[in-house]
């Protein structure tokens, strides 16, 4: 899986690459700035989108460029787009002669090409330009946007097509994706180098961003303690020739009483067509009809109390355990968690679960390893509110605190791992190992937002772990194959048609290929 740096590690690549002799930062600039052109015009595998100088070619491509090295790269751009016959305006934030090394040597080289203007000067409508490259921060500096670039910024809010971000748009924390002070440029295009950063991905990111394109400048290695970006099953899906049922593992999901079956249904379905090898829904006995009439191949058994919970555990043949969708709020359901944390079991705690344990520091201490939490933002701040009140508090510098600091702080406080579930789905361990799944750009499928589809997440991540995957690739691979199969299906999802995309999903990924999205 890929890796999402951040502006510290992406930094710290760079400037190995340089102390290790295999490029100087004049050389790093140059294949950045070379990466934005060749995305603009189109240049091998980034084709732009058609917007981008089609219609408005009598127009000037207008650059502004920052007072650092995103500058530089900004200069870069427009010498490659002038010696292309591309007609150019350059504005610059500062003086150009107090550039970094880098940067001020490319300015020199613009400045045979043509004039620098202040940034105060630049046109802040998109009639005035075919297209305008914002060069200004990218990565830096961490502080908010002021005077005539936080004007610029506010303005392209009208004209974000026509804006292609280098980088990341300015204003936009690289760590978080969120603007720093409120504002950050809104681009149709954002280049990015050698890897994505999470701000591309996280919160408010994808809708400052536009569009992603990564471009390869040549340098290569990994980061220990990086992001990595979910774009795939971290679990093997495919099932052996031969097997009883049991081999693949028995999930059991604890439903709710009468009338509130309906998510625990939907949680044990996604685990059976996962791959579990059995499923049963275990409820109250007077829900027991209900069910039945509901259910054929997910078993049902009666469980009254924390003690029958306990029974049903002692068969060695559950592997995992669903608990809290539909489950209620009350004595006897604090209980069965209890005796669920207690089995010591694989065990995936959601929805009502989740508020029983915020509300009670015993359950909360009985929290292993072997538990996946699955929080949506609500959960979250109840399981952890000092935690979610730091992510809340406004972003005034960066790095900002992002969804990956919040879930990874949680996983470490409570000793177990955390799917926080969003667009920018982050699941972390107690060790600190993190991921990101992004249902953004290509992958977006906002239709997923319908009651249920996170009681169908729940079951996927217990159907995997009683195939035996392990807890942290589990919620990978289920916040994979959750979106996978809202795209597959498309616009009009509801929560039970989740389960029944499974099978052309799996197929497609057992065939290497992506699910076709729905109409």
């Amino acid at each position: 899986m890929p890796e999402l740096l951040t502006s510290a590690q992406m930094r710290a690549v760079e400037r190995a690459a340089i102390e290790g002799g295999t490029a100087t930062g004049l050389e790093l600039m140059e294949r950045a700035g070379a990466g934005v052109a060749a995305a603009i015009e189109g240049g091998g595998s980034t084709p732009a989108p058609p917007e981008y100088l089609s219609q408005d070619e009598g127009l000037p491509v207008v650059v502004l460029c920052g007072p650092g090295n995103n500058g530089g790269d900004g200069y870069v751009i427009a010498r490659r787009l002038a010696e292309r016959g591309r007609a150019v305006e350059v504005f610059a934030l500062g003086d150009p002669a107090r550039l970094p090394p880098d940067a001020r040597a490319n300015a020199d080289r613009w400045a045979a090409l043509g004039p620098v203007r202040p940034l105060a000067e630049a046109p802040r409508t998109g009639a005035a330009a075919a297209l305008f490259v914002d060069a200004l921060f990218g990565t830096g500096p961490g502080r908010p946007l002021e005077g005539a670039a936080r004007d610029w910024a506010l303005a392209s809010a009208g004209f974000a097509g026509k804006v292609v971000a280098v980088d990341i748009p300015s204003g936009l924390c690289a760590d978080s994706g969120r603007p720093l002070g409120g504002v950050a440029v809104h681009a149709g295009l954002s280049v990015s180098f050698h890897t994505a950063k999470p701000g591309h991905h996280l919160a408010e990111g994808p809708a400052h961003c536009g569009r992603l394109v990564v471009a390869d400048i040549g340098l290569s290695g990994t980061v220990p303690g990086a992001v990595r970006l979910v774009e795939g099953p971290s679990f093997a899906l495919a099932k052996g020739g031969a097997g009883h049922k049991y081999d693949h593992g028995h999930a059991l999901v604890p439903g709710g009483g009468p009338g509130r079956g309906g998510a625990a249904r939907l949680a044990a379905r996604a685990a059976l067509r996962v791959g579990a090898g059995l499923v049963t829904l275990a409820c109250p006995p007077a829900a027991l009809i209900e069910n039945a009439a509901r259910l054929d191949a997910v078993m049902l058994r009666p469980l009254r109390d924390a003690t029958a919970l306990a029974g049903a555990l002692g068969d060695a043949r559950v592997r995992a355990l669903c608990l809290g969708p539909g489950l209620g709020l009350g004595a006897r359901e604090g209980g069965l968690v209890a005796a669920a944390l207690a089995w010591g079991g694989a065990t995936v705690l959601d929805a009502d679960a989740l508020t029983l344990v915020a509300r009670d520091a015993a359950l909360a201490g009985a929290l292993h390893e072997g538990c996946v939490l699955t929080p949506h933002a609500g959960e979250f701040a109840r399981l952890c509110p000092d935690i979610a009140a730091w992510l809340a508090a406004p972003a005034d510098a960066g790095p900002a605190c992002s969804r990956l600091d919040a879930a990874r702080e949680a996983a470490a406080r409570l000793g177990c791992v955390v799917l926080l579930k969003g667009h920018d789905s982050v699941i972390a361990a107690p060790d600190g190992t993190c991921a990101l799944h992004s249902a953004s750009y290509g992958r977006a499928a906002p239709w997923l937002a319908t009651a249920g589809a996170g009681d169908v997440l729940a079951g996927l991540v217990a159907g995997l772990m009683a195939r035996g995957a392990a807890p942290f690739a589990a919620a990978e691979t289920a916040a994979w194959l959750h979106v996978e199969c809202a795209r597959a299906f498309g616009p009009g999802l509801i929560a039970e048609d989740l389960p029944e995309a499974l099978p052309g999903v799996l197929a497609s990924a057992l065939a290497g290929v992506p699910a076709s999205p729905g109409a």
